[in-house]
């Protein structure tokens, strides 16, 4: 039996896994597809993660994953003929490209009767399975979730790993494990995932870990705290999902566990409910493949976008002369990890404040995030600019001061990225082009030299934003 290993980079509750395991030896494949899906090609950071979690996976397979690149549609066959496999077992993705490509090699292979058994490991919730009572899908997350979703049965409890895993040992010739794995070309070519290395431990024991390590320390005040980007009461499970180093039934049954035992039911709602949101982002791009494409609301076609690039170097470098968003663009580039709100805050200033279109930014985090999910990415990116469905009105735009001073008071998160300005007061932190002249000086910092002015004026650009939306608003 092959189980070819897809996002699903685990022993554990992974069905496709189990099942070969359970109908005989298997040759556990990894396949890097360098010929579909070539518009959504997976970004430097994410190539760096899957690049150490896929070294994680052999380990624990015992220098017995099977490394290959190229064309599935030509190799899987291929290698099912060299092996004298029977039938063929993965877990599903749902991204269009790989929908399209699956169904055409299940035909490929019930043609020389080899069978192709597929099986849900990634969300909770298929997507074609949840609608509206009419048959329709849904267009809002409220009752989708709420209605939609809670209202079908629970997630299904997480399974163990195979008690054997049977596996068919490298014939001779056969490049396995590390080797096999850095002859990919995962790796960036410059040095900067270096610093990334410090920040995470990939592999399904490291997300075990980040798991356990905040449902001990993070789901206390989640309700509350996940909006403050200086605590940690953020999960930072979405590159582990992404990649399948934990299923989403395995952080929904841990975190259900715990927070019944500790009473911290409202906590536990906040936080399934950022579960929903993914769960939403993979329902939106089913039932729209031309999510990554196109304006889910057709009327910003028309809407009057700047073409800056410079403006979009500047915003990219973390050099656009306001705290909030330069931290947050410099955490990207330093951890290749960005926290939600900031996440919100940047986008927004990005198509509000900038008027550049989406894409440029979706593109910027698909290659600089190590969770860069197609599905997460391209739904957060029309919610933010107002394009997409239930996204936030276009006229809601983030006031990257006011959501500083709120949700990082002390400037704990900015001083950490933008340390330029640490010996600024508090009060003066968020909004450095405000300040005295005599505290700029006392603090021995000079606007345009050491930190940027402001790119834009906040208030001005703001209006500029809403008078092009009234423009294609009729």
């Amino acid at each position: 039996m092959i189980h070819w290993f897809r996002r699903d980079l685990r022993l554990t509750d992974n069905p496709a896994l189990q099942e070969a395991a359970t109908a005989g030896r298997v040759l556990p494949l990894f396949i890097l597809d360098t010929r579909h899906g070539e518009l959504m090609r997976t970004g430097a950071a994410s190539r760096w993660w899957l690049h150490h979690s896929l070294l994680a996976l052999d380990r624990s397979l015992d220098g017995r994953l099977r490394v290959v690149a190229g064309d599935p549609l030509v190799l899987l066959p291929a290698l099912i003929r060299q092996a004298g496999a029977r039938a063929v077992y993965w877990n599903r993705c749902y991204e269009p490209w790989q929908i399209a490509r699956d169904r055409q090699l299940k035909a490929t292979l019930k043609e020389v009767d080899i069978e192709a058994h597929s099986f849900n490991a990634s969300l909770l919730w298929e997507p074609w399975e949840v609608h509206k009572d009419n048959g329709e899908p849904y267009r809002v997350f409220t009752p989708y979730y709420r209605r939609g979703c809670l209202g079908r049965p629970a997630p299904q409890r997480p399974r163990p790993a195979p008690d054997a895993l049977p596996s068919k040992p490298p014939e001779d010739g056969e490049v396995c494990g590390p080797e096999a794995i850095r002859a990919l070309g995962l790796l960036p070519d410059h040095p900067w995932h270096k610093q990334l290395e410090t920040h995470w431990s990939i592999g399904e024991a490291g997300a075990r870990q980040r798991l356990d390590d905040f449902l001990a320390n993070g789901l206390d005040d989640y309700r509350e705290g996940r909006n403050f980007p200086a605590r940690p009461n953020t999960s930072r499970l979405s590159a582990a999902l992404h990649f399948g180093e934990l299923s989403p039934r395995q952080v929904w049954h841990a975190a259900s566990e715990e927070a019944l035992t500790r009473g911290l039911e409202k906590e536990l709602d906040s936080f399934q409910s950022e579960l929903g949101w993914r769960e939403f982002s993979y329902y939106q791009l089913y039932h729209n493949p031309d999510l990554p494409a196109a304006n889910l609301q057709a009327k910003f076609d028309q809407f009057p976008w700047l073409d800056r690039p410079e403006a979009r170097r500047a915003w990219q470098q973390g050099r656009t002369g306001i705290p909030l968003v330069d931290a947050g663009m410099r955490e990207l580039w330093q951890t290749g990890y960005l926290h939600n709100r900031v996440r919100m805050v940047v986008a927004s200033f990005l198509t509000k404040n900038l008027m550049q279109h989406w894409q440029h930014g979706e593109r910027w985090f698909r290659d600089t995030l190590v969770d860069a999910d197609l599905a997460s990415n391209c739904a957060g990116w029309q919610w933010v600019a107002g394009c997409g469905l239930d996204a936030a009105p276009y006229f809601r735009i983030f006031n990257p001061v006011t959501q500083s001073r709120r949700f990082d008071p002390q400037g704990d998160y900015i001083r950490r990225y933008v340390p330029e300005l640490a010996a600024l007061p508090d009060r003066h932190l968020h909004a450095p082009w405000e300040a005295p002249a005599s505290v700029l000086e006392e603090c021995d910092i000079r606007l345009g030299q050491d930190y940027p002015e402001p790119m834009v004026d906040l208030k001005q650009s703001r209006v500029a934003a809403l008078d092009a939306f009234k423009s294609i608003s009729g």
